[in-house]
This record gives C-alpha cells, structure tokens and sequence, in this order.
C-alpha cells in the first residue's frame, strides 16, 4: 500500500490562460512538454467520499481516505484541505481484467478524459524542492499536476499535490513542496470550498 498526503483543488470551466501559463513556467522543468492524455474511468459511490475506485490503463486502483488533516495556507491567495490517503494498485499480466468495454455501458461507472501536466519534485533538507524526472527513485518527494478534464461533456480543471515518502515527512514534503510553488502563484485564488478529493468531485458532478 501506497501512502500519500494530498492536496487538491477542483473548478468548473475551461482553465483560465493565466493559470495554465503560470504552471507551465513555473512548475515545470519543460514548459514546453507535451501533456500526458487518457481516459479514467471511476466507480460512482455517492454520498462515499472516502473511497475511490477507478480504472486506469488496464489496471485498478483503489484509494482509501485514512484521515482528514485539516485546512493548510499559502499565502494570501491559496488555502485548501489536505487528506491522508492509501492506495492499492491491481494489474492482471493477462490484461483480460480492468477492461473499459466491460463498464462503460454500465451507469455505475463514469468516465473522466483526462489531459494532464505533472512535475515530481524531490525534498531534500536545508535546500529548495527541485524538479526531477518522474521515473528518477527519490525518498521523499511531491508531484505537483494540473489537469483538465471532461465528464459527461462538462469542463473542469484540477490542480493539485501528492506528497510521497517517509511516512514521518510527508506533511513536511506537501508543504515544503506548496509552499515553493506558490511563492510565484498570483494569478488567482485557491480556496478551501474548492478543495477536495476525486470522490466528493464525483458525488457533486455526476449527480
């Protein structure tokens, strides 16, 4: 099992110019790189915001909310609810399991196209996070992402930070890592009301 400290924030609509330009200059290392594009497609538990259940490139995930840590600040533009989560990930060698054909049509699953900008950075000690190569083994790190999306033909976008690593530092990597980031960020504000985990997100767009 996989344990990380997220922060995460979710806004209807295209995403605004400015906050695009922002991210690929500033979070980074290539603002020129090419975003990665896919298809999820998420278990609808509503009125479950807790757990989250999709499946991803021929696989399955599955996410449990272990804890709620309360509203961090970044400044006077940025505050949003981190949350402690595990994950479990299943893939089948086969790839005859986790197949897309086999749930689309069912109503109890929905699909989310995705297009998304992601950068992991390493947190080390006494020294700035600094962007590395998403496959490069670090300890403790941070990805930070930014996404758009569409579900049932509406646009949202999504930024947001998952912190990785010593089970001791992750508060501190979430942190660290924000707190680099947004010292550039004003372009818009962040707020706590917006802030929430892909399930809630769910419970509240495909209603």
């Amino acid at each position: 099992m996989l344990t990380t400290y997220e922060l995460r924030w979710f806004s209807s609509g295209t995403i605004p110019e400015n906050i695009e330009t922002w991210f690929k200059q500033n979070c980074l290392i290539d603002p020129m790189q090419p975003p990665e594009e896919r298809t999820d497609v998420y278990l609808y538990s509503p009125k479950c915001d807790f757990l989250g259940v999709k499946l991803r490139q021929g696989r399955m995930e599955v996410k449990w909310r272990k804890a709620e840590l309360g509203v961090v600040r970044f400044g006077e533009f940025v505050e949003g609810k981190a949350e402690k989560w595990g994950k479990w990930v299943y893939s089948d060698p086969t790839e005859e399991s986790f197949q897309l054909y086999q749930v689309l049509k069912n109503p109890a699953w929905v699909s989310v196209q995705k297009v998304r900008y992601s950068q992991l950075y390493q947190v080390l000690t006494e020294v700035s996070p600094q962007p590395v190569s998403a496959d490069e083994h670090i300890d403790n790190g941070c990805t930070v992402e930014f996404t758009y999306l569409i579900i049932q033909g509406n646009a949202w976008w999504s930024l947001a930070f998952e912190a990785v690593g010593e089970d001791a530092r992750l508060m501190d990597n979430l942190q660290v890592t924000a707190s680099w980031v947004f010292q550039t960020f004003s372009v818009s504000k962040l707020l706590t009301q917006n802030s929430y985990a892909y399930p809630h997100w769910l419970s509240l767009v495909s209603r």
